[in-house]
This record gives C-alpha cells, sequence and structure tokens, in this order.
C-alpha cells in the first residue's frame, strides 16, 4: 500500500473527473492522499481542500498559505485557517509554507516574514508543517532553525529539491523528506544520490499532483496512482521491493501525521 503525502486533487483541474482519479488511485493500492489547500487564502480554495477531505475516508487536508500568496496572508486569513482547523478534524497539517525564491511572486521580505508567522501558528496549533522551498536553501534553514527547534511534530520538506546540507539540516530538526515525480527524471541523478543517502524511516513519496508527472507518464497530467512511480523509482535505488518502500513510507506518514491508514 502507499501514500500520496503531497496532492492537490481539490484543485480545478479535476473538476470533470475527481471521484474517478481518487478510485484510480485506490486501484492502484494508494490508501491515503494529503491534498493541500493553497492560493488565495480569501478565497474558497482553503475551503475545497477541507470539503473533500470530509467527503472520503481516506483523503485528508492541510491548509496554509503558500509563499507564492505570501503577499496575500493578513489577519482575516490568519483568522479563516485557524477557524477551519477548529472545526475539521481532517485537517492534520500546517501548509504548504516556506519560500520560492525562484518566481518571487511575492517580495522576499513578505515570504520570509509570513513563513515566520505561519511557523508559529503551526506550533501553538500544535500541527506539523509542509515545508516548500525552491531556490532558498540557506533562508529555509535559517527560518525553520530559528522557530522549530525543540518542536517534537516538526514536519516535512516535500517535493524535495535541496543539497544534502539542507536534508541533514532538516533532519537534525526532525524533519521528514518527501519526494515527488522529481525523483524519477533523467536529470535528476544528484536527487537520487540524495535519497540513497538519507534514514529510510524519514522518508515519504508523493506526487505534487497535478504537477511534477513521473516517468513513464511525462506530458500527461499527474494523480494520485502515480505515486506508486515514485516508490518505484526509491525501491530500486534503494535496493529493496516496491512494496517494502510502501509499507515504510505509510508507517512514516501515519507517525508523522497521527493518523491511522488502512488498507
Amino acid at each position: 500500500m502507499f501514500v500520496d503525502s503531497h496532492a492537490h486533487i481539490d484543485g480545478p483541474e479535476y473538476d470533470p473527473d475527481r471521484l474517478e482519479v481518487i478510485a484510480r488511485a485506490r486501484d492502484a493500492g494508494v490508501v491515503a492522499i494529503l491534498t493541500v489547500g493553497t492560493g488565495d487564502p480569501h478565497g474558497n480554495n482553503l475551503d475545497r481542500a477541507v470539503e473533500l477531505a470530509g467527503q472520503h475516508e481516506d483523503v485528508y487536508a492541510s491548509l496554509g498559505v503558500h509563499p507564492h500568496d505570501a503577499r496575500l496572508f493578513d489577519d482575516d486569513a490568519e483568522k479563516k485557517i485557524l477557524r477551519l482547523i477548529t472545526q475539521s478534524k481532517r485537517i492534520i497539517a500546517w501548509g504548504e509554507i516556506g519560500l520560492d525564491y525562484h518566481y518571487d511572486n511575492s517580495p522576499r521580505e513578505v515570504q520570509r516574514e509570513v513563513f515566520r508567522r505561519q511557523l508559529r501558528l503551526a506550533r501553538t496549533a500544535q500541527l506539523p508543517v509542509i515545508i516548500h522551498s525552491r531556490e532558498a536553501d540557506d533562508d529555509t534553514v535559517s527560518v525553520l532553525r530559528a522557530e522549530m527547534a525543540g518542536y517534537d511534530r516538526a514536519g516535512v520538506l516535500h517535493c524535495f529539491g535541496g543539497g544534502m546540507q539542507m536534508a541533514e539540516a532538516a533532519l537534525d530538526l526532525g524533519f521528514m523528506i518527501s519526494f515527488a515525480g522529481v525523483l524519477t527524471f533523467k536529470n535528476a541523478q544528484d536527487l537520487r544520490d540524495i535519497a540513497v543517502r538519507l534514514p529510510i524511516d524519514r522518508l515519504l513519496i508523493e506526487t505534487d499532483c497535478p504537477y511534477l508527472t513521473p516517468v513513464p507518464f511525462r506530458g500527461k497530467r499527474n494523480e494520485p496512482a502515480r505515486v506508486v512511480e515514485v516508490a518505484r523509482c526509491l525501491a530500486e535505488i534503494r535496493g529493496l521491493d516496491i512494496d517494502e518502500i510502501g509499507r515504510i513510507t505509510t508507517a512514516n506518514f501515519a507517525r508523522l501525521f497521527r493518523v491511522e491508514v488502512h488498507s
């Protein structure tokens, strides 16, 4: 069995066939999906994820303001997220939050301040955090060290694409590392070299769908069923059976997010 620890199946890309997508995931052995609510926090973006998780026992939700939208974060956004967390037990994490210096859709100083603010809120809410970091390794680690040291729930660096130094710093803070379809890309040997070296009890797998479709489905919309291809790649480079990778990463997910996952 497998878990897609980071997906966006609440998004409009799946409006035409969402139920079929979930059914295909189940048929592929995916026993849980974490759908991550992002987008403008003042619209219905976050509500969609919560509503979807409430409709399916094997779908969970996470909420947070992505660094792209950090400029939109304010007191009202904070109140909305806290209200939704209070109302729904299906919300098991705060995120995705972090820093994105590739697109700079929000000013970097705004990103850093909103990142720090949400980390503090997550600690108060006693939720693990889901971290997005792109071309911002040093600042991400600096903020995490300042805000998350000693926090026993930590979280996960999702769709990991940083260096070994960043991975080790995250592990030291108690974080898990999650790999997406990028792991299967031909030009991702450096990432595979890192994945081989990390403690297996700290690894997760994900799709980040509808993005980052793994080999051999490149060019098509991604979906949770294809997390199996990430597991297959991870199993090959670690010299393990794919079912073993599925079992271990599923157990890691259940431990981090404190949920019971059943086949």
